[in-house]
C-alpha cells in the first residue's frame, strides 16, 4: 500500500544556520586548496628568480671562459715571441711581443669584468624567502 504524495510525511527542514555555514570538511578542503595554490605560487616565484640569477651567472662564466682563452693565447704568443727572439733578434720578435701584450690586456679586461659580474650573482631566491616569511607570519596571526 503506497502512500500518495499528499499523505507522505514531510521531511524535517534543515536548521537555517546549518545551510549558511560551511561544514568542517568544506573548510579543511578550502584550506588544503589554498595551501596547494600558495605552494605552487612560491615554486613558480623561486623558478623565476633562479632562472634570472642563472642567466647572470652564465654570462659571467662566459667572460671567465674568454679570459681563459685569452690566457691561452698569451702563452701561445709568448712562446712564439721566445722562438722569434732567439731565431731573429730584431723585427719579428718585437711584433710577436706586441701581439702578446695586446692579448694580455684583453685577457685582463675580460677577467676583471667576469669576476665583477660573478660577484653580483645571488642564487638565493630572496623574494621567495621574503614571501615565505610573510606567509608564515600571516599563518600565525591571520587578520581576517
Amino acid at each position: 500500500m503506497a502512500l500518495s504524495f499528499h499523505e507522505r510525511p514531510e521531511a524535517p527542514a534543515a536548521p537555517p544556520s546549518a545551510a549558511t555555514e560551511p561544514s568542517l570538511g568544506d573548510l579543511i578542503g578550502e584550506i588544503g586548496q589554498d595551501l596547494s595554490q600558495l605552494v605552487r605560487d612560491e615554486i613558480e616565484l623561486a623558478k623565476a628568480e633562479i632562472k634570472q640569477e642563472s642567466t647572470k651567472a652564465g654570462k659571467a662564466v662566459g667572460m671567465l671562459g674568454g679570459a681563459g682563452y685569452a690566457g691561452h693565447a698569451v702563452l701561445l704568443f709568448g712562446s712564439l715571441t721566445v722562438v722569434f727572439a732567439l731565431a731573429n733578434v730584431m723585427d719579428p720578435a718585437w711584433a710577436a711581443l706586441i701581439v702578446t701584450a695586446l692579448w694580455a690586456v684583453v685577457g685582463g679586461v675580460l677577467y676583471a669584468m667576469g669576476r665583477k659580474r660573478l660577484r653580483t650573482v645571488n642564487l638565493k631566491p630572496e623574494q621567495t624567502v621574503a614571501t615565505l616569511k610573510e606567509d608564515a607570519r600571516w599563518a600565525r596571526h591571520p587578520t581576517s
